[in-house]
């Protein structure tokens, strides 16, 4: 059998002509890694992206990386890869740092708000990793290389006054995800099934907000009613929000599934 080049790997691991691009800078980060022994990091990556890296990374056997956004658990992270002779206790770089954002406490500011005032700064959203917003203030993990910059100009969210100073990893204020836990039954793991059930909406309009184009899995968009869902994966429709399948049991005496899904409220 002929073996695997670059192209073929490329086409095996990704979906889209965009992921075909993201895993092209991947394959030349770790080439950089393993061949000049110098440690390499993406930037910030999507879930969805952080997938496609790791198909590659599958198919290549899995070369010394690490997935790490800052603290544990989060949804944007970035890949670091490192040489063959380096381990991870003696990477002393740090490619992600936090800011903490203030502002007076009769202001109330957004995820939206702070995110498009972000990019209003001219700032790319791949050097800008998870915004948590707390009451009066919100930690911004950035790769490193920027945080100087924002240090000296994120100075404001629309007309509301901020005071940004940078906070060690361990003291992030992380917010407590608000789960409601849902049992039920369906007849198939198609997402109009499973997505009525983690809505409660009717499984005739959830197909309607399929087929619209506002329901994706795993943060990929599909307009395939019947698209196959399994335990882990995550279904997010545009305003209605996000939900689980926590898992899936045995069937019920009418023959139906067993499910336990997590509503994000």
């Amino acid at each position: 059998m002929k073996p695997m080049n670059k192209t073929d790997y490329l086409s095996k691991a990704s979906r889209t002509p965009e992921e075909r691009l993201l895993l092209s800078r991947v394959w030349d980060q770790i080439e950089c890694a393993g061949q000049r022994s110098i440690p390499q990091a993406t930037h910030f990556l999507s879930p969805e992206e952080q997938r496609a890296v790791s198909r590659l990374l599958a198919a290549l056997g899995d070369p010394p990386h690490r997935f790490w956004g800052g603290y544990k658990g989060a949804q944007r992270q970035l890949c670091v890869f490192l040489p063959d002779w380096m381990e991870w206790e003696d990477y002393d770089e740090t490619p992600v740092t936090a800011l903490r954002a203030e502002w007076y406490r009769g202001d109330s500011l957004t995820h939206r708000d702070l995110l498009g005032s972000l990019m209003g700064q001219g700032i790319k959203r791949e050097t800008v990793g998870d915004i948590l917003v707390d009451e009066n203030s919100c930690d911004l993990l950035v790769l490193t290389e920027i945080a100087p910059f924002l240090l000296q100009n994120f100075l404001s969210a629309g007309r509301t006054k901020l005071s940004v100073h940078e906070v060690p990893l361990n003291q992030l204020h992380i917010p407590v995800q608000e789960v409601k836990r849902i049992h039920d039954t369906v007849s198939s793991l198609r997402l109009d099934a499973v997505a009525a059930a983690g809505f409660s909406v009717s499984r005739a309009k959830m197909a309607e907000y399929i087929r619209a184009g506002k329901v994706a899995v795993n943060w990929q968009a599909t307009d395939r009613t019947d698209f196959p869902v399994q335990a882990g994966d995550v279904i997010s429709c545009r305003g209605l929000g996000r939900c689980r399948l926590a898992e899936t049991g045995g069937l019920s005496r009418k023959g139906r599934i067993n499910l336990e899904l997590e509503r994000y409220l």
